[in-house]
């Protein structure tokens, strides 16, 4: 019997490994992803104290797309950007979550970029 591999384990593991080596402070916070299938999530992380200093998702009001495509992933690339700049952010790491800087990910980093946001 050929057993199907557990992704989102393998995901986990590689996501553990990226956050040995990165980490955010309140001067350049950490740019969380979270994808799922039907939406995608953004955090700015400031680590030091452990508190998320902005947020945005394909669920917000300003989202009026299907959140789990590219145009979704693209317009929370924005969003963040837009919410980081209110509170006067500008460098952020980059935190992929684990998954592949493909597809959805891709989007949202080029979004955020395009907004604003230097990593």
């Amino acid at each position: 019997m050929v057993k199907k591999p557990d992704t989102n384990k393998a995901r986990l593991k590689r996501h553990k490994r990226v956050r040995s080596k990165i980490s955010g402070t309140a001067e350049c916070p950490r740019l969380n992803v979270f994808r799922s299938t039907n939406n995608i999530y953004a955090q700015l992380i400031d680590d030091v104290k452990g508190i998320t200093l902005a947020s945005a998702s394909s669920l917000d009001k300003e989202i009026d797309v299907y959140g789990g495509n590219k145009d979704a992933a693209r317009k929370v690339g924005e969003l963040i950007a837009k919410r980081a700049a209110d509170k006067g952010i500008t460098d952020v790491v980059f935190d992929r979550g684990g998954y592949i800087f493909h597809g959805r990910v891709k989007e949202l980093a080029e979004g955020a970029r395009e907004g604003g946001l230097k990593f």
